[in-house]
């Protein structure tokens, strides 16, 4: 189970590496920046391999 751990935070480790190679982390943080953040620190070393996740905000209709 400890193993588990610390592979899981060297997954998050690397995703979050990725997003600051993207530099994600500069501009001012909205709906659809703070969601692709997220997405991309969890996708962690896919990111490696092609993954570029990016996630869209909804617009409420008026």
């Amino acid at each position: 189970m400890r193993i588990l751990g610390i592979l899981l935070v060297i997954w998050l480790i690397i995703g979050a590496i990725a997003g600051a190679q993207r530099h994600y982390y500069n501009s001012d943080p909205g709906c659809a920046r703070t969601g692709t953040i997220v997405v991309t620190v969890l996708a962690g070393p896919l990111n490696y391999f092609g993954a570029n996740p990016k996630v869209a905000c909804p617009h409420p209709s008026k």
